[in-house]
């Protein structure tokens, strides 16, 4: 996927590495919030791949960030949401660039130690 020259002479290394797939949709419905598309047509604007689509979908409807009637998908009409939501994000990612990312297994261990 290319980006306009622009973008790739004003932002940081940072700002220009991949995005995930949920990144991806969201940035694209975000910034064609006046149309809704299919799932299909989703999958080849952002070039997430046609079988991962779907379950990308499905999580970011369960988080309420996006919306979805038959075969359509839309971002959320609830802009205050999406905005918590990036705002976390970036939280997220600053923390893991300072101190690292966190170890999944080392909470649950921590976790049933805690419970017992």
């Amino acid at each position: 996927m290319s980006i306009d020259i622009d973008r790739f002479d004003e932002r940081s290394p940072e700002e220009l590495a991949e995005m995930s797939n949920p990144e991806q949709v969201l940035k694209f419905l975000y910034e064609n919030r006046d149309r809704a598309w299919k799932a299909a047509e989703i999958a080849r604007q952002t070039d997430v791949n046609a079988n991962s689509i779907h379950p990308v979908l499905a999580r970011l409807e369960d988080q309420k960030l996006v919306r979805h009637k038959g075969p359509y998908w839309a971002i959320t009409d609830e802009m205050e949401r999406l905005r918590n939501a990036y705002d976390v994000h970036r939280a997220t990612r600053l923390f893991d660039d300072l101190y690292g990312e966190e170890d999944r297994d080392e909470w649950i261990e921590a976790s049933e130690q805690a419970s017992e």
